[in-house]
C-alpha cells in the first residue's frame, strides 16, 4: 500500500518550492515519488489517497522550545500527551527543555526520555541542562551529552548570573558544536515580580518586570561572545552558537541585529503569545492566570518591535514554550499564578491568523519559522520533498476557521488565554514515521 497526497500546495521554502503535485510514499515511509502539476497518477485499491486540493503539505513543523514536565509533573503533562497534543498541532518534533524534576543534566536523563519517546508519533530532541540542577554554579556533563546525541544546552528560566561561569559555558559548549539557548534574565531586577513594569502594573498594584531585564543578559552574553572571538579563546572550527529564547523587546531585538552584523552566530524565537498580546490583554483579563508567563507580555511598542522583526527577518523561529500548568496553578491570584501557557495546539492558528492574513509574513516565510530554521538552528536533518528521503509532513488547511475549545484540547492542561478565540489556519494531520495521523475535522475534509 502507498500513501498518495494528491494535489497538494507542497511547499518547502528550503527547496524554493510551492508548486501543485503529488507525492506518493510507499509503506516504509519513503518518497517514491514527486510529481508537479495538476495531472492525476494512477493508483490501486490498496493504496491511501489522499486528496489535498486547496490545503499545504509542508515539512514537518518542529518546536524547538516545548516543556512536557516528565520526569516528575506528570499531573501537568506527559510525553505521551504532549505528543499528541504536538500532533493534532501539526508538529513532528519537538525538543524539550531540561527544567524536569530532576533535571536533565545528565545521560541518564537523556537515555530516560529517549526510550519512553520511542513509541510515540513525533520526534522529541532532549536540550541538556547547561548547569547541575540548572543552579549556574557549575557546568553540565557537555561532552557526555554530545556523545548520546544532543545538540543544545539550556538553563531554561533559569539564565546563569555568573559570568565566569557564562563564560565557561560558552568555551565548552563549543568544544562540542553544542548550541547555547538563553532565557534572557537579569534575576536581581525580576525577584517576586509577575508582568510588564508600567501603567498596567502600576494600576494592578503587581510588581512589574522591568523589559530591560531581558537585554541586560543578553548584553553580558554578546559582550562575552565578542570578546571570545577577538581573542581566538575558542576551537577556531567551531565557533560558539547562541540562540535567544522567547525574546520580548525592541532592545533585545536590536542588540540580536547589531550581533548578526558583527558576524556572531546568533539567532532568536519569537512565541504566538508575545507577537499576539500585550500587557494592555492581561489588564482586561477577567481571569489573569492564562496571561501570566516569563518574559511577560510587553508593551504593544515591544510587540510592534517584534512584528518588524518578524518581517524583517531578524527573528529566525517561532517556537511556542509550551508550558502546561494544572488548573488550580493558573486559576488563582495573578501574583500567585504558575509562569507560562500551552502554545502547541494553537501555534498554527495565530501564526496565520495574527502574521499571515495581516501580510507581517507570507505562508512561505511562516513554514521557514515553523520548521526549516528550527531544524536547522537546532542542527537537525533538512526535510525534502525528493523520491529516497523519508516522508515528514504536516498538511495545512490555511482557510480553515475554528475556535480554541477546551474540550478539543490533546494537551493534558488548558491553560491557554486563547480559549473560545476564533483563529484561521489549521494543521490538518501530519505524516512520520510512516503513519498519518489525522485530526477529526480532517477525514472529512481532505479525503476525497
Amino acid at each position: 500500500m502507498s500513501f498518495i497526497f494528491q494535489q497538494a500546495r507542497i511547499l518547502n521554502p528550503l527547496e524554493q518550492l510551492d508548486l501543485t503535485g503529488t507525492v506518493t510514499v510507499g509503506e516504509n515511509g519513503v518518497i517514491e515519488s514527486v510529481v508537479f502539476g495538476n495531472e492525476t497518477i494512477s493508483t490501486s485499491p490498496a493504496d491511501q489517497v489522499i486528496d489535498l486540493r486547496g490545503q499545504i503539505l509542508a515539512p514537518g513543523l518542529f518546536d524547538m522550545h516545548c516543556h512536557f514536565r516528565e520526569p516528575g509533573q506528570e499531573y501537568k503533562e506527559t510525553l505521551e500527551s504532549g505528543a499528541n497534543a504536538a500532533a493534532a498541532g501539526g508538529f513532528t518534533g519537538v525538543a524539550l527543555m531540561p527544567n524536569t524534576k530532576p533535571v536533565i543534566d545528565s545521560p541518564l536523563g537523556v537515555a530516560y526520555i529517549r526510550h519512553h519517546a520511542t513509541t510515540l508519533p513525533i520526534d522529541i530532541e532532549v536540550i541538556g541542562a547547561m548547569s547541575v540542577e540548572s543552579r549556574g554554579e557549575h557546568l553540565a556533563p557537555f561532552g557526555k551529552f554530545r556523545s548520546y546525541g544532543v545538540t543544545a544546552v539550556s538553563d531554561d528560566g533559569a539564565a546563569i548570573q555568573n559570568s565566569q561561569i557564562m563564560r565557561l559555558a560558552f568555551e565548552y559548549a563549543s568544544n562540542f558544536d553544542l548550541l547555547i539557548i538563553q532565557h534572557c534574565e537579569e534575576r536581581s531586577l525580576t525577584e517576586k515580580a509577575v508582568m510588564n513594569e508600567g501603567l498596567f502594573s502600576t494600576k494592578l498594584g503587581l510588581k512589574g518586570i522591568p523589559d530591560v531585564s531581558e537585554a541586560i543578559t543578553l548584553s553580558r552574553d554578546l559582550l562575552l561572545m565578542h570578546y571570545l572571538e577577538q581573542h581566538k579563546l575558542h576551537d577556531p572550527l567551531r565557533r560558539p552558537r547562541y540562540h535567544v529564547a522567547h525574546i520580548s523587546t525592541r532592545e533585545s531585538l536590536d542588540l540580536v541585529r547589531k550581533a548578526k552584523s558583527d558576524g556572531l552566530q546568533v539567532t532568536c524565537e519569537v512565541t504566538p503569545h508575545h507577537f499576539t498580546l500585550c500587557d494592555e490583554d492581561l489588564f482586561l483579563a477577567e481571569r489573569k492566570g492564562n496571561y501570566i508567563m516569563k518574559p511577560p507580555l510587553s508593551s504593544k511598542e515591544n510587540r510592534d518591535a517584534l512584528l518588524e522583526g518578524l518581517a524583517d527577518g531578524t527573528i529566525d523561529a517561532i517556537a511556542t514554550d509550551h508550558a502546561p500548568h494544572a488548573s488550580h496553578e493558573k486559576e488563582c491570584p495573578p501574583d500567585q499564578a504558575a509562569f507560562g501557557i500551552i502554545g502547541l495546539e494553537t501555534s498554527v492558528g495565530l501564526t496565520i491568523t495574527e502574521l499571515v492574513d495581516k501580510q507581517v509574513i507570507t505562508i512561505s516565510r511562516a513554514i521557514e519559522l515553523l520548521s526549516v530554521n528550527p531544524r536547522k538552528i537546532m542542527n537537525l536533518k533538512p526535510i525534502l520533498f525528493k523520491p529516497g528521503e523519508q516522508a515528514n509532513f504536516t498538511i495545512i488547511d490555511p482557510l480553515a476557521e475554528w475556535s480554541v475549545t477546551a474540550d478539543a484540547l490533546k494537551s493534558k492542561s488548558s491553560n491557554t488565554p486563547f480559549l473560545n478565540r476564533s483563529l484561521k489556519g489549521k494543521a490538518r494531520g501530519i505524516f512520520h514515521k510512516g503513519r498519518l495521523l489525522e485530526s477529526e475535522e480532517s477525514v472529512r475534509t481532505i479525503h476525497s
